[in-house]
């Protein structure tokens, strides 16, 4: 069997401020910096960083990448996707009963199972490539824990922990919604 790569993609920061500017420059140094930065150097700062997060966004993967952190590049933290929906149980997968899948290893308990999930993978695989459901409501990617999980609609959801858990299911659909909605600028 042959490990596809990982994808990933640089991440701008979220801001910038001018300590992050002079940081390293000889104390006294530091007020300067910020005396003569001009609000034509701050200009061209702000445009540097507009071009690095296109680029940035540019460098995305054409789909985003399915979830591998608790295993490095196994889909569902090394579960059966397709148990949870006939065993109604989270079954870790085995090793040696495997199917690379978009950029994943993805594990079965069986060779049934595997086959089923090669007939159908839309209908087995976790939504939003395995991430947190509740986080990608809130518009970014998360972990999503294989043990935290629920069908809804025939749809496997994984989230981060129980406790986000109990918030998504508060407001289930509308969660789902957003979701369903935020999804696919991660595509």
């Amino acid at each position: 069997m042959t490990k596809a790569p990982n994808s990933t993609a640089a991440v701008a920061p979220a801001s910038l401020r001018l300590s992050d500017l002079s940081a390293g420059l000889p104390s006294g140094s530091q007020s300067l910096a910020a005396a003569s930065f001009s609000r034509r150097s701050m200009l061209k700062v702000l445009a540097f960083g507009a071009v690095a997060g296109a680029a940035t966004l540019a460098a995305r993967p054409a789909k985003a990448v399915i979830y591998t952190g608790y295993i490095e590049g196994t889909a569902v933290g090394g579960y059966d996707a397709v148990a949870y929906h006939t065993e109604g149980s989270a079954i870790p997968g085995d090793a040696s009963i495997t199917l690379e899948h978009e950029g994943a290893t993805w594990r079965f308990a069986s060779t049934a199972n595997r086959d089923a999930f090669v007939a159908d993978p839309s209908r087995y695989a976790p939504e939003y490539g395995g991430h947190c459901a509740w986080a990608m409501a809130q518009g970014y990617l998360a972990q999503g824990d294989p043990e935290v999980w629920r069908i809804v609609d025939g749809r496997l959801f994984l989230n981060a922990n129980q406790s986000i858990n109990r918030r998504w299911l508060r407001d289930l659909d509308g969660f789902i919604s957003e979701a369903d909605a935020n999804w696919p600028s991660f595509l």
